[in-house]
């Protein structure tokens, strides 16, 4: 009877014990396997999403950021020029003065094609320090333009070119500028013998009397523009331009020249016509999303195939005036990113592949060692049941130890189970070796683990100490800030004025600064905006306030010699500190209600009684403070006579430029519409009504700068 049980487990057509073991452990390795390959690469895509967005994001910032220092230089030229015209520093009917004059600044700023002036007979002067050439077309030249070269002080050496019947007043940066009557742009333009694009900035003169003396000019490279381009660091195929709303190219960081040679004469090159395809299909991509690169008004983040690679874009506008309109745009390659990534997942599916095999050959290698012994166990127990049905026990190679027992059935069994006793022995003996091995090895990573764990613990704590350090610092100095600041009780001991300010920072640490000052029967008022927020712009605002105390306290009340000594100290300091930092500032004196303003800020305005509204430019009355050692020559001051009820106001830029979600800035104009509507009431009450319509306009989004008002009103 045992016989046929033991021959039909045999031969039974269930799964072996072998299959069962080997398939789950495969499957569980597999699955395994695959999950953390999938995880890993979508972490890794995800890691590359966000680093393409903050590297397009900076890189665009930086390439902005360079733009408005450079293109600020021809106005800054052009602006210089006039104020040494009008303090007679400079004449422009001398020709010889203007050569030598605009030679010497070509050599200051070698990023400058040409600097010159046109008067309204239609004559011509100025210096090119890119080709070092001065050009003359005067009487002297019979009305001829000629290019001189010269030496290195600027004296004329030899006659380089000669072009006859040459009228200033008919070129296209005169006639705009004449008919802006301000300073502005001229279109971009290929200058075919030096092959570059050229800009010119534009800045209409007239005398005292307002009569028109001609027009400035300061015509720009934009070369360079390119060449900064193509040092930045981007990706390893990535590439940005600049584009005109036109869709004509500016620059580019590849060695594409923005223009064209076609029948001997120069043509722009548009964006979507560039043999650089990167260039190409991302302008024509634009083009698509928006219909044409005019309707680009904001920041733009987006994203597009080519040739099955995605490919990441960002977009900034940029503007310089009301006449130049730019578009800056970075494309990165998803693939520049993905390569390591892409490699990764193809070591880890081969990786997989060898773990599914390593697995399987485990497996049964694993399954033939458990289900061995198995066997032999069941063999044994079956030659064993076969020999004791036969009552043949005494085969040598079975080595078996039969007990005796009257009952042959029984003996069988026990023989059949002193055989397994003796193998689970052998197998218990084997794991806890094999446990022993690995309690040491979990005891030795526990330890290392451990240790990890203390420095990243201690790591952590001094993380946390110097946060509280910083914090600390930036209170300290916040608080200095508030302290400085006039109090309530100064502001009202002064008879002939009602006076409020309000001050509320971007950051912890703001760069505004305002303060209200009496002095021997003068009241001495200032509003400044450094740039940048933080530690180090709060520092240079204190610096600010203690440099205007103390020259009051010394009797200092010319205005010009006010300002430039305290331009000095600042400067100076800066100079120290090793840092960019400069502010705008704005100085009143108030006596019997006379105000003398000096310094360059935002506008001063003056609502009279009634609510006409007055505004009052300071760009022409000073400098900002810190960028040069002696503004003493860019000082003027103007004096404005107060009524009773009249209202004073002084602000930051932080109110004008607050942008709500959408990125409409709060403008002048509101403001002056808020003014007007409550100039009637308390000064304490229209800077109510100021700041909550700041507010209003705002709404949720983000406060990028100090907001700073101060309002004044005379009893």
């Amino acid at each position: 009877m045992l016989i046929n049980v033991l021959n039909r487990l045999v031969s039974s057509k269930r799964p072996s014990l072998r299959l069962i073991l080997v398939v789950p452990f495969v499957l569980q390795i597999f699955a395994a396997v695959g999950l953390t390959g999938y995880l890993s690469l979508r972490n890794g895509q995800q890691a590359v999403n966000d680093l393409a967005t903050q590297l397009r994001l900076e890189i665009a910032a930086r390439i902005y950021q360079h733009l408005k220092t450079y293109m600020a230089t021809p106005h800054l030229i052009n602006q210089i020029n006039a104020n040494a015209v009008r303090q007679g520093l400079l004449s422009l009917e001398d020709s010889k003065s203007l050569e030598r004059y605009f030679w010497a600044q070509t050599q200051l700023f070698p990023e400058m094609a040409t600097i010159a002036f046109a008067n309204e007979r239609g004559e011509f002067v100025g210096a090119n320090g890119l080709e070092q050439y001065i050009v003359v077309a005067n009487e002297s030249t019979g009305g001829a333009m000629r290019r001189y070269a010269v030496d290195n002080r600027g004296d004329r050496t030899k006659l380089l070119f000669n072009r006859p019947n040459y009228d200033a007043r008919v070129r296209s940066w005169y006639r705009s500028a004449v008919q802006l009557g301000s300073p502005s742009w001229d279109e971009v333009s290929v200058s075919f013998s030096d092959r570059r694009l050229d800009i010119s900035a534009t800045y209409p003169f007239y005398d005292k009397t307002g009569r028109f003396k001609g027009v400035l000019l300061g015509e720009q490279t934009l070369s360079q523009i390119s060449n900064f381009l193509q040092s930045l660091k981007i990706s390893r195929s990535g590439q940005t331009f600049i584009v005109e709303r036109s869709g004509d190219l500016i620059g580019s960081s590849t060695t594409e020249q923005p223009f064209l040679i076609v029948e001997g004469k120069a043509k722009r090159l548009r964006a979507t016509d560039s043999k650089e395809i990167l260039i190409r299909s991302t302008a024509q991509y634009l083009v698509k999303e928006f219909g044409d690169f005019s309707q680009i008004r904001n920041s733009q983040q987006l994203n597009f195939v080519l040739e099955g690679q995605r490919q990441f874009v960002q977009v900034l506008p940029f503007q310089s005036g009301s006449s130049l309109d730019w578009l800056i745009v970075v494309v990165v390659p998803e693939s520049d990113f993905m390569e390591r990534i892409n490699t990764n997942t193809r070591s880890t599916i081969l990786l997989c592949l060898a773990a599914l095999i390593l697995a399987i050959i485990l497996g049964i290698l694993t399954a033939r060692s458990i289900t061995q012994p198995i066997w032999r166990l069941s063999n044994a127990s079956w030659i064993l049941a076969k020999q004791a049905a036969t009552s043949d026990l005494a085969r040598p190679e079975l080595e078996q130890k039969v007990e005796t027992n009257s009952v042959k059935e029984l003996r069988v069994l026990a023989q059949a189970f002193n055989h397994m006793a003796q193998k689970l022995r052998e197998s218990f003996t084997a794991l806890e070796k094999a446990n022993e091995v690995l309690e040491q090895r979990v005891l030795e990573r526990t330890s290392e683990l451990n240790e990890a764990n203390q420095e990243i613990t201690l790591l952590n704590q001094r993380l946390k100490t110097e946060n509280l350090r910083m914090k600390a610092e930036l209170e300290i100095t916040r608080q200095l800030q508030q302290m400085i600041l006039p109090k309530q009780e100064e502001l009202q001991s002064i008879p002939e004025l009602e006076i409020t300010g309000f001050m509320e920072p971007a950051q912890e640490v703001g760069g505004d600064y305002y303060d209200v000052l009496t002095y021997n029967g003068l009241v001495k008022i200032g509003i400044g905006d450094v740039t940048g927020h933080g530690l180090e712009s709060g520092v240079l605002m204190i610096m600010v306030q203690t440099a205007v105390r103390t020259l009051l306290a010394n009797n200092e009340t010319d205005p010009t010699k006010f300002l430039n000594v305290l331009n000095r100290v600042i400067y100076d300091n800066v100079q120290r500190m090793n840092s960019d930092k400069n502010l705008t500032l704005s100085l009143l004196d108030y006596h019997e209600g006379t105000l003398c303003l000096s310094g360059q800020h935002e506008e001063m305005i003056v609502v009279r009684s009634g609510g006409q509204i007055e505004r009052f430019d300071t760009i022409d009355l000073g400098f900002p403070i810190g960028l040069e050692a002696d503004i003493s020559d860019f000082v003027a001051n103007t004096q404005v006579q107060l009524n009773p009820k009249d209202v004073v106001v002084l602000y930051t830029d932080g109110i004008t430029e607050a942008e709500n979600q959408s990125g409409v800035r709060y403008g002048i104009e509101r403001f002056c519409e808020v003014l007007g509507d409550n100039w009637h009431r308390s000064t304490e009450e229209i800077r109510q009504a100021v700041v909550e319509d700041v507010r209003q306009h705002i709404g949720e989004q983000k406060v990028y700068d100090d907001i700073t008002l101060l309002i004044l009103k005379q009893k």
